[in-house]
């Protein structure tokens, strides 16, 4: 079962519809227990750095998130904030963020750029052998809305970047965390394939 983690700021119902799309069980819960009972993981998220990481330190469920995470290896997808709440820090707030991938969250330094950042975008795929980008072609399209961008420290992590007036982070892996700065609930069939993916990854 793929439990989708809701604080209360997340597409949660788009991913959920995906999901039913797959054929695959998901639910969206808060609930301690049934959060432990998950085989998978999604953090999704759209907002506030700072508020993400307020509603998960108050969350009843984040040590249980954490050792399932961090101890049992399972694998979790984090999506736009949620891939930036698994950071160490980000420059949009003053938090600390999950620390569970040793990198950061930067805002763009181009002022030329438009901020938010919000609408389709080519995605290279670095990782030729990357199981969650299998069946989908290279510079596919996927869906951004964020006005952050993603710092990893080691580019071994990176697995797919796009480009917005310079190459950025589009998608992580990190053992069991694969993280997008896309959305691929909103992204069609490319999303869907992901997703796909994602369902049946065994890191």
């Amino acid at each position: 079962m793929i439990v989708i983690l809701d604080y209360g700021m997340g597409n949660v119902k788009s991913i959920s519809n995906m999901l039913d799309r797959a054929k695959v069980e998901n639910i969206i819960t808060s609930d301690v227990l049934k959060i432990n009972e998950g085989d998978k993981y999604i953090l999704p998220g759209v907002g506030s750095f700072d508020e993400g990481m307020r509603r998960i330190s108050k969350a009843n469920w984040l040590d249980t998130l954490e050792y399932n995470i961090l101890e049992l290896k399972k694998p979790i997808l984090g999506i736009c904030l949620g891939m930036q709440l698994l950071t160490n820090r980000s420059e949009e707030g003053g938090l600390a963020g999950l620390s569970w991938i040793d990198t950061e969250a930067v805002k763009f330094d181009n002022s030329d750029l438009i901020v938010p950042h919000m609408g389709w975008n080519d995605v290279s795929v670095l990782a030729e052998d990357s199981a969650m980008f299998a069946g989908i072609h290279n510079q596919s399209d996927f869906y951004f809305v964020h006005c952050c961008n993603f710092i990893a420290k080691g580019n071994d992590m990176v697995v797919a970047t796009y480009e917005y007036g310079d190459k950025f982070v589009a998608a992580i892996q990190s053992k069991n965390i694969f993280a997008t700065q896309f959305h691929p609930e909103k992204s069609q069939e490319d999303g869907l394939r992901l997703l796909e993916n994602f369902i049946g990854w065994n890191p």
